[in-house]
């Protein structure tokens, strides 16, 4: 099945402004409210001047009928006299000249009298309107002849006024017969058409004048609103650039810091380390030439002392410490820090996902990644003894997400906030590096059992 796409004006309308909005909308309730009102007023102006009409007439008319119609009281049929009567009536007076045609009707529809004579002593449905004259009432219909007896009238082709007017027995009141005749309407219908015009232009006229200081008013505060997103939008995009500077120094700060700490870890490693080695082969030596046994004792735990301190200083070293990262893709610096791992606590560590495009990072991304995985591969190694070790990468549209997970017993209770750990650079202080480049740290426990330790970053506008 083949759907038809109509085509697209302008922008949708959640986009336009308020005005427009307001515009459209309040356009499409005035014109439809103008069509209600302005049919609803035609309506009632065509019912009142066509009843004063009718009843104007039908007083006219019974004045001179009904004398000639009191027969009907006692009878179904008029005297030939009466009927010759009624005929020279509407030939000879002003108003005959109008009336067109005339019925005279009793109860059941039958026709006693007409100017169409060959349907005087037939019998026809009661209209509505027959029905309503037979209770008193004066009725009247414009320019509708579709009745079953209606069709000479209607073949005049004329607009003619159709007055149903009831007879009444003089003394009594009793309507003892309903007279019906057609009026030529000709300035009726040029009235009716003047008055329609004059009622369509005032509803569009008021309709028009309330829509336009609605809309005066709906302007002024959308031309505000303008203003004020316009000026949120500019102090929006201050804000960003300006995170984004605030975060390109974090992010720099962050690398420098790296920086100083791998020159304070060489240093440590070329320096104090070096120095303390020497120290300890110099301890060692003097040993064979002390024979004290008191102060041979003190020289070993002093040579212990300097030992401890070597490791510890090496140790420290090698926690500062930083590979040449800057100009490596980031998918091989995880492969090596997964392998350096694996092959340091003989655990196996699984890495899936690829940075694939987005390879091409920058230096404080970089170490930020560097540092996180290397925390979390030391915690889970830690606490969850390298069971079920995963390094995870993903990324959709913009946004990476980097996640260690092992199978240990994962999280007692996950803490509201990172906290700082006693070995390696501690949560919390991932938590900072991660935060300075705009992401977030995560943890949270894995299905199944075990730990997740991950991290979500936009790459977008990534120093």
């Amino acid at each position: 099945m083949t759907f038809l796409r109509l085509p697209q004006f302008g922008p949708p309308l959640s986009e336009m402004s308020l005005a427009r909005q307001f515009a459209l909308a309040g356009g499409v309730v005035m014109l439809v409210s103008a069509l209600a009102v302005g049919g609803l007023v035609q309506g009632r102006i065509k019912e009142v001047v066509v009843r004063n009409t009718a009843n104007a007439t039908a007083l006219y008319m019974e004045s001179f009928i009904a004398p000639l119609t009191q027969g009907l009281a006692d009878e179904d049929r008029l005297s030939e006299w009466a009927r010759g009567e009624i005929g020279r009536l509407l030939a000879d007076t002003a108003l005959g000249s109008r009336v067109v045609s005339f019925k005279i009707w009793r109860k059941g529809g039958l026709l006693v009298d007409a100017s169409n004579t060959a349907l005087v002593g037939q019998t026809f449905d009661v209209t509505e309107n027959l029905k309503l004259a037979w209770k008193g009432e004066v009725r009247a219909d414009f320019d509708d002849t579709g009745d079953q007896e209606d069709v000479a009238e209607h073949a005049l082709g004329l607009p003619l006024l159709e007055i149903y007017s009831p007879i009444r027995e003089v003394g009594s009141g009793r309507v003892i017969a309903v007279a019906e005749f057609y009026e030529v309407a000709t300035q009726l219908k040029a009235d009716l058409i003047w008055a329609r015009l004059i009622a369509w232009a005032a509803v569009a006229g008021v309709m028009a004048l309330i829509g336009a200081s609605l809309f005066a008013v709906v302007l002024r505060g959308s031309r505000t609103i303008d203003r004020q997103l316009l000026a949120l939008r500019d102090m929006s995009a201050g804000n960003l650039a300006l995170r984004l500077r605030v975060q390109g120094a974090a992010a720099r700060f962050s690398a420098m810091n790296d920086q100083a700490l791998r020159r304070i870890g060489a240093d440590l490693h070329d320096g104090p380390a070096q120095l303390m080695g020497f120290a300890a082969l110099r301890l060692d030596a003097l040993r064979g030439k002390m024979a004290d046994p008191a102060a041979r004792a003190e020289l070993e735990t002093v040579e212990r002392a300097v030992k401890d301190s070597i490791v510890e200083i090496r140790n420290i070293s090698r926690g500062l410490s930083l590979p040449d990262i800057e100009k490596k893709p980031l998918d091989d610096i995880l492969a090596r820090l997964v392998d350096t791992h694996a092959a340091r606590t003989g655990t196996e560590v699984k890495l899936a996902g690829r940075l694939g495009a987005l390879a091409d990072l920058g230096l404080p991304l970089k170490i930020c990644i560097y540092r996180f995985v290397e925390e979390g591969l030391n915690n889970a190694w830690r606490h969850a003894s390298g069971a079920g070790q995963e390094v995870r990468l993903a990324v959709t549209g913009d946004v990476m997400e980097l996640c260690v997970l092992d199978r240990g017993a994962g999280f007692a209770q996950i803490p509201p906030e990172p906290d700082s750990d006693t070995e390696g650079l501690g949560l919390d202080g991932l938590a900072d590096r991660v935060e300075s480049l705009g992401g977030r740290l995560i943890l949270r426990n894995r299905e199944g059992g075990g730990a997740a330790l991950c991290m979500e970053l936009d790459l977008k506008g990534q120093p």
